[in-house]
């Protein structure tokens, strides 16, 4: 494996790409980074840039894309970036990667490639109007994937399983929608800047895994 590998997953909500950046974290040492858990780490540990993030929050506002960055930036130099990393769902939009060329020319580092994770419409309502979650202990099940031993039923604790309003069909194409509008520009983005590698995320975990790692080409030997 390379000594390196910094890397921007792309792809739709349900495309898969945490599962995928789980085990390039494992494969390569290097971390995978969610802006999501950032933000919560952050504002759970109250940093100066978490209680910036909780003011918004709590005001039901977005949190600035300055104020992201800020915390991808503290993010990317801590000791277990070394090897590099993965990100995990940022960029966004156009202007956060624009920030984030700009933060990681400040860091003097660059990035290997940026992978596009692509399934179709369809298979990504299946993947995420099927799940269900368990009210008491947050276990997940999926009706035609990981169904429970008795419908509607947690195996874990017996609690009754409920579909989450997110996960819905209505809020699901929502959810999309706004990929298209907002994220899916970043494709022509990267592709100009010829980083670029494309791949269908449509079947097994490992069959997707193999994908993968064909598609970080060098990198991954």
């Amino acid at each position: 494996m390379a000594s390196e590998i910094r890397v921007v997953l792309l792809g739709a909500p349900g495309a898969g790409k945490g599962t995928q950046a789980k085990l390039l974290q494992e494969a390569f040492g290097a971390p995978q980074i969610s802006t999501g858990d950032i933000l919560r780490k952050a504002v759970a540990d109250q940093t100066p840039l978490g209680k910036q993030a909780a003011d918004y929050i709590n005001r039901g506002a977005l949190v600035p894309d300055a104020v992201i960055v800020d915390m991808v930036g503290q993010r990317l130099q801590a000791d277990d970036c070394q090897h590099g990393f993965i990100l995990d769902g940022f960029p966004r939009t156009i202007p956060q990667a624009e920030s984030l060329d700009v933060l990681l020319a400040r860091l003097r580092m660059s990035l290997n490639c940026v992978l596009s994770v692509k399934v179709p419409q369809a298979e990504i309502i299946a993947r995420l109007s099927g799940r269900r979650t368990c009210k008491k202990c947050g276990g997940l099940f999926h009706v035609a994937f990981d169904p429970p031993k008795t419908e509607g039923v947690c195996d874990q604790c017996g609690s009754a399983l409920i579909q989450r309003e997110d996960d819905s069909e209505a809020t699901i194409k929502h959810r999309l929608e706004v990929y298209e509008n907002q994220t899916a520009p970043l494709v022509r983005y990267y592709r100009d800047r010829g980083l670029l590698r494309e791949l269908d995320g449509v079947g097994g975990i490992d069959e997707i895994r193999k994908r993968v790692f064909a598609a970080l080409g060098d990198l991954a030997k």
